[in-house]
């Protein structure tokens, strides 16, 4: 029994990483109905970002954070400035081809500027784990899922409690309305974008303590956040977290207990099983 209960503790830290990091890609698309297919190009970035910190500059993981989210804020910011703006009223099939070729770009200047060796941290402070009864808790993956519920929390004040959260909203909700309303709905656009990637950037910083990267590491994320998106709800940020809390327990849990080797199976079974009972997701409306 205790080997069950040790795999759904990992799942649930998992799980709340998983969400945050379909956070970004939920709000993107609840604001601006863009698929953004680089999205976890970013998260690999991110992990470049915080080890050239760790071993040029000898910056713990811990401390990266001022440095990397603002900076991945910004870059996602950009983004939307340089390239999604020009497309927001494409065909769908443009706005995919667009993000597409965003993830090749991404994904190959990183080998090029990087190569394509693993690379990974050690020596952090968020290294070790604890006894928690007969269980043993991962002190990487804790502070990370530490992280995910404080991003989640400080997004849904955000959301909720200010003037701007709150026009980020209206915007999500009908655009068109909003913009006759007075709210500047580019800037609502392009600040989702920001906070999107942002929280791309927190995850980054958490999961390089225990996760290697490499150029091709999006490859092991981006399936995942889309189905978290989609099995929580699509467009909603309590949906990215309950997606990831369920894809986090079940590959988990039933990796442990019938065979490791084909956990994703397991996802992806009960991926399709919950959307043909429920198409919107488990919250979504």
């Amino acid at each position: 029994m205790d080997f069950v209960l040790q795999a759904a503790l990992n799942g649930v830290l998992l799980g709340l990483v998983y969400g945050l990091v379909a956070l970004g890609l939920s709000l993107i698309w609840g604001v601006t109905d863009i698929v953004n297919l680089a999205h976890a190009e970013y998260l690999m970035l991110g992990m470049y970002a915080t080890y050239w910190l760790w071993a040029l500059a000898h910056i713990d993981p811990l401390y990266a954070i001022p440095l990397v989210v603002p900076a991945f804020f910004l870059f996602g910011y950009v983004t939307y400035r340089v390239l999604i703006r020009r497309i927001l009223s494409a065909p769908m099939v443009s706005q995919i081809f667009a993000t597409f070729g965003l993830l090749f770009f991404l994904r190959y200047s990183a080998f090029a500027a990087f190569g394509p060796n693993v690379r990974g941290i050690w020596g952090s402070r968020l290294e070790g784990s604890v006894p928690l009864g007969g269980l043993v808790l991962s002190l990487p993956k804790g502070a990370a899922a530490l992280a995910a519920l404080c991003t989640f929390a400080g997004l849904w004040l955000f959301l909720n409690r200010t003037r701007t959260g709150k026009a980020l909203q209206a915007t999500a909700q009908d655009h068109r309305v909003a913009q006759t309303l007075g709210i500047d709905t580019e800037q609502m656009f392009a600040l989702s974008w920001g906070i999107g990637i942002g929280a791309v950037g927190v995850a980054a910083v958490f999961l390089s303590p225990f996760y290697q990267t490499s150029p091709a590491i999006g490859d092991a994320f981006l399936l995942l956040a889309f189905s978290s998106v989609v099995l929580g709800g699509f467009g909603t940020v309590s949906g990215a977290l309950v997606g990831g809390l369920c894809i986090g327990l079940v590959e988990n849990v039933l990796g442990a207990l019938i065979a490791p080797t084909f956990k994703l199976l397991f996802v992806f079974v009960v991926f399709i099983a919950v959307l043909l009972v429920r198409p919107a997701g488990l919250v979504g409306k």
